[in-house]
């Protein structure tokens, strides 16, 4: 069985992967039932705490996200994501990526893939270019960045902190597990609170 792994570290920035994971996690408007499961890592598996006090015990560590295995990477916020600490992640995202395996960051996860220089050729997202400017003195590729709530660019997927429905929504398209017009009244719904599109995403209308 397929794996999507969620990382997880101290001050994780809880709300942001949120959207992503609940649809991931019980596929409810899937075309088809994946035959994977969601789980998290981290560097070890001691437990961690989120920015909003949640304790998280890891499933897995760095070193059992194996290419072969993992559909997608999601990378959320957190205030640490600067710290050494998180240099095996860096190194773990680039040998997803030379292996065509998708990695998705979100708020800092985005300074972090920045200043490891995973961005410079990519065009991406984040919370602002001066937020990358002014954090990730490594940074070059302000000029591939996009003031967009959410991007992809091939396997990468960016979004800021702002922005959880669409980094979900872009989550979910790359993944291909919806139909483009469901997909679209997911959006409608969670993105613009339109009451028609959760009636059609029920099914209720056509």
């Amino acid at each position: 069985m397929k794996t999507i792994y969620l990382y997880v570290l101290d001050t994780m920035a809880d709300w942001e992967p949120g959207y992503a994971l609940a649809e991931l996690q019980s596929q409810r408007y899937f075309t088809e039932k994946k035959d994977w499961q969601v789980k998290t890592c981290a560097v070890t598996k001691t437990p961690i705490v989120t920015m909003g006090g949640i304790t998280i015990q890891p499933n897995a560590t760095i070193d059992d996200v194996k290419a072969d295995h993992t559909v997608m990477l999601l990378l959320p916020g957190a205030d640490t994501w600067f710290n050494p600490e998180q240099q095996p992640i860096l190194d773990k995202v680039r040998e997803l990526l030379a292996a065509d395996v998708p990695v998705a960051a979100i708020c800092g996860a985005t300074g972090a893939l920045a200043q490891a220089g995973v961005l410079d050729e990519v065009q991406h997202t984040s919370n602002g270019l001066q937020y990358l400017q002014m954090f990730c003195d490594k940074y070059k590729g302000s000029d591939k960045y996009k003031e967009e709530l959410a991007i992809t660019d091939g396997n990468v997927i960016t979004a800021g902190a702002s922005a959880p429905v669409d980094f979900a929504y872009h989550i979910l398209k790359r993944l291909q597990v919806m139909p483009e017009d469901k997909l679209e009244h997911w959006y409608g719904y969670f993105g613009k609170h339109s009451s028609v599109d959760l009636l059609k995403l029920l099914g209720v209308i056509v």
